[in-house]
């Protein structure tokens, strides 16, 4: 039995995965963090450093806030730590590569294995295509959604970008400047509002068709799931980072 400790516990995805590890008869939630604390299957606590029950992996769904304490924690209690938080910057990553040396961390801009087809879709249209297409990703999510683009948009431009030849720049702001586009950009665009749990579409337009890969999430809980795939998958694996690819193989 994978013992789980769970950072966010009272938020929106932390009470999922509660829902998702119960249904399931090879884990167990043994505590939480949260700045609520309470709750009622296991103990809550306000920090890491608190904790009292001894786990075999953590899952966080927390804020990239609290990126410090949750790698120092993972790295001097030797416990693999799955990380399905966004919205980290450039230094924040480099922070997780740089742990990922001393301590076992799956990370992903998305936990859901559609998405991660997705991105392998993406490759393979761009090896058939090659430069001739113009790429363009629109991402749609929530109206509570704070960091734009998704991580989840940029995971597929990068994976884009991969079997690309030459070096592409990402186009957030086109408003701002009046100029054709050029064949060296992709774009990439956000919407947000209701309730979109999250939709990611990548365009391949050329001279005179259009392909479209598209994904919808239809609930949270294929990240819920996804996560507590990646715990369990995790115990026991040694230091260095790990994502959706190593999971589904």
């Amino acid at each position: 039995m994978v013992r789980i400790l769970l950072c966010g516990a009272n938020g929106k995805m932390g009470k999922v995965i509660q829902s998702v590890a119960a249904s399931r008869n090879d884990c167990e939630i043994v505590a939480g963090v949260d700045f609520i604390t309470g709750g009622g299957a296991f103990p809550v606590y306000s920090t890491l450093s608190e904790v009292k029950e001894k786990a075999d992996v953590i899952i966080d769904f927390s804020n990239p806030l609290l990126l410090d304490e949750l790698l120092e924690y993972s790295v001097s209690h030797k416990l693999p730590v799955v990380i399905a938080t966004t919205g980290y910057n450039d230094e924040q990553k480099k922070q997780i590569e740089k742990a990922s040396k001393n301590t076992p961390i799956f990370f992903t801009y998305n936990m859901s294995i559609g998405i991660n087809l997705l991105a392998n879709l993406a490759k393979k249209a761009v090896s058939v295509l090659g430069n001739d297409f113009d790429i363009e990703i629109i991402e749609k999510h929530h109206n509570q959604k704070i960091d734009a683009p998704s991580g989840t948009a940029l995971m597929l431009a990068d994976a884009v970008c991969d079997e690309l030849d030459e070096p592409m720049k990402y186009e957030y702001d086109r408003h701002s400047k009046r100029e054709k586009r050029t064949k060296s950009e992709i774009g990439i665009h956000s919407v947000r509002g209701g309730t979109i749990v999250g939709e990611h579409e990548i365009i391949f337009a050329g001279r005179d068709e259009i392909i479209t890969l598209s994904h919808s999430a239809r609930s949270k809980e294929i990240f819920a799931v996804g996560a507590v795939n990646a715990a369990v998958f995790m115990c026991g694996k040694p230091a260095g980072i790990y994502d959706m690819s190593e999971l589904v193989e």
